[in-house]
């Protein structure tokens, strides 16, 4: 067995030591501050006079004093500081605010008020596609066409198109405005569109037309406003006729491939009316063989589109269609926007408005390039119109008269009727007139009521609304505009931009709470340059501030105001405020504060949050 190993002694180091502090010889003792400011005043005198002692006894004083005096204020700034509450500081400023309301006048704080809701609209996105604001993309110059107006209108000084424009009493606004245009054939258009105008009277083209036309050939985004009944279709659906014979005549178009553009319409029965007037125009100019035939897709809800698939199967040149049904169409891929660069939206206002703006933007994300936009309405109010002009490039607006104002060529006739007696006085009314005759009511109800008091009284009626089926809805614009029924009772859905033939009496039964409804609803007479009467019934139903709206509308349009709107006093008056129009609809009767349209908006969309909320439940 070995040996046990020897242990090692390991060296440890040695314990350090530690000084306390009253050990230590470096200590100095403290000084108060009293007697070093003494030690610096002697130091200071070993080296001077007396007169220096005493300058600079004084001067040591004098920074002794001031830094007390601070040090006292730091102190009583952080004792009220302490003492101080946020409920303190509210109340304070609650009260400054006040007493600055207290000095204002009645009109400022509305002025204030309705400055405020401007600046909530405001900060609405501008109308792109969510790929092109998340990227930030966004288009300097306009689209680039090979159109060009004729040489000698080119060399016509800018003198000689502002005369023009106001002859014919329109208002542009924008960059490098095209020159209006006063023939149909100085626009080169093709001779077989100018011949098939020509057999349907139409010479000359319209104030709108006239400004709009050149406009949308040379590429240019356009926000385009003119009276109901001014040709506003032809304005922005010849353009994309032009672009789609274009495109076909370099390369035709096989299965698959287009649209080029597409007309977006808030209601299925104006998306029929335009699409059957594109069939017209594309059939005219192919008549002679000398153009190509163009396809156009009507894309609408209630109906079925596989009954036109033979459209489908061949190119596609242009798409007329309502929101709904086309992005269903899109996200289905039965067609693309990969080559689409034409964007129209008709009755403008009502498609960007809260109604209508997320299916907008949802529609533009499908577009793979720049595209040119345009917007037509009657009556786009000048909120709606700055929005717009935002989401444009390099927009120019094109305005006939005010937007918003009522046809001149519509006598307006306004009486005052108990709802009780309506239905005897309506029967009056329609002896006015020969047929045919529209009536418009708000409510739907009541309008198969008047429609079934027609009936019973022996009057061919047809009644139209947002309940009704595609067939119904259908049957009854068709036999109406064929001449088979006198009359058409409808809610607001045929009040916007439909196009009936000779209507020569409009009859608002129930009076519309937005001015903006009324305008499109006597807008059904006195179309194209003719002439023709609206006749609207108001009682102690009606809202005061719409019928504030419709006497000033009455008297715009040089129109007799009855005794019984001349005694309605405008608040905004007494107040001694200014009466301008509501930015929101254009009504002249009210401020942005008391705003219908908006507060129905508002109603709207809480309601889509509550029915939101509803959904996330179990």
């Amino acid at each position: 067995m070995d040996p046990a190993p020897k242990r090692r002694r390991i060296q440890r180091s040695a314990s350090p030591t530690y000084k306390l502090d009253d050990e230590d010889d470096s200590y100095e003792p403290y000084v108060p501050v009293a007697q070093r400011r003494l030690a610096r005043l002697e130091k200071l005198a070993a080296f001077g006079a007396n007169s220096e002692k005493e300058n600079a006894r004084k001067q040591l004083e004098e920074i002794s004093e001031r830094e007390d005096a601070e040090k006292e204020e730091e102190r009583e700034r952080e004792r009220a500081r302490k003492e101080r509450t946020l409920l303190m500081e509210a109340q304070d400023v609650h009260s400054r605010k006040a007493a600055e309301d207290a000095k204002k006048t009645d009109v400022e704080k509305v002025e204030e008020a309705d400055a405020e809701i401007l600046a909530a609209i405001a900060s609405r996105r501008k109308l792109a596609s969510d790929l092109e604001l998340a990227k930030g993309i966004q288009y300097a110059e306009s689209l680039k066409t090979s159109w060009r107006p004729p040489k000698y209108i080119l060399d016509r000084s800018d003198e000689q198109h502002r005369k023009l424009r106001e002859k014919y009493h329109i208002i542009v606004d924008g960059e490098d405005i095209p020159p209006p245009i006063e023939h149909f054939v100085d626009m080169k258009i093709p001779d077989p569109m100018l011949r098939f105008l020509k057999s349907n009277k139409i010479v000359t083209p319209t104030p709108i037309q006239l400004q709009g036309i050149p406009t949308a050939f040379s590429g240019r985004d356009m926000i385009g406003i003119a009276f109901t009944g001014s040709g506003k279709t032809l304005a922005f659906c010849l353009p994309l006729i032009m672009l789609a014979l274009e495109e076909e005549t370099k390369l035709s178009f096989v299965r698959g491939e287009g649209p080029v553009g597409v007309i977006l319409c808030p209601s299925r029965e104006l998306a029929t009316q335009t699409y059957e007037n594109m069939l017209t125009w594309t059939a005219a100019i192919a008549k002679e063989g000398k153009y190509p035939r163009l396809n156009t897709l009507l894309c609408i809800g209630g109906i079925s589109m596989g009954e036109q698939s033979h459209v489908l199967n061949k190119g596609l040149h242009v798409v007329v269609a309502t929101p709904g049904r086309l992005i269903d169409m899109l996200e289905k891929k039965r067609f693309t926007f990969n080559n689409c660069k034409y964007l129209c939206m008709d009755e403008a206002d009502r498609m960007i408005d809260l109604g209508f703006e997320d299916d907008v933007r949802n529609i533009m994300s499908f577009f793979k390039r720049q595209r040119q936009t345009l917007l037509f309405s009657a009556t786009m109010p000048r909120k709606i119109q700055d929005f717009a002009q935002q989401s444009l490039i390099k927009p120019i607006l094109v305005n006939v008269g005010r937007a918003g104002a009522a046809n001149l060529d519509v006598l307006q006739v306004v009486e005052y009727v108990k709802q009780e007696a309506k239905m005897v006085y309506l029967l009056e009314c329609l002896q006015k007139t020969a047929p045919p005759v529209i009536i418009f009511s708000e409510n739907k109800n009541e309008v198969d009521d008047i429609q079934e008091y027609l009936l019973l009284k022996g009057i061919e009626a047809v009644a139209i609304h947002g309940s009704k089926t595609q067939e119904e809805r259908q049957y009854a614009i068709k036999s109406f505009k064929s001449g088979a029924k006198d009359v058409m009772v409808a809610s607001g859905v045929a009040s916007k931009g439909l196009d009936f033939n000779d209507i020569q009496h409009v009859i608002i039964f129930s009076m519309p709470k937005e001015i903006e409804d009324y305008v499109h609803q006597i807008g059904r007479t006195g179309r194209s340059g003719k002439t023709g009467i609206a006749t609207t019934f108001v009682n102690m139903n009606t809202p005061e501030q719409t019928l504030l709206d419709l006497k000033y509308l009455l008297m715009e349009a040089g129109q007799k105001v009855p005794m019984f709107l001349q005694s309605i006093d405008d608040p905004r008056a007494a107040q001694g405020g200014s009466l301008k129009g509501c930015p929101v609809c254009g009504g002249l009767g009210h401020g942005i504060s008391n705003c219908p349209k908006l507060e129905d908006a508002q109603r709207r969309q809480m309601a889509s949050h509550r029915a939101a909320d509803d959904g996330g439940g179990y």
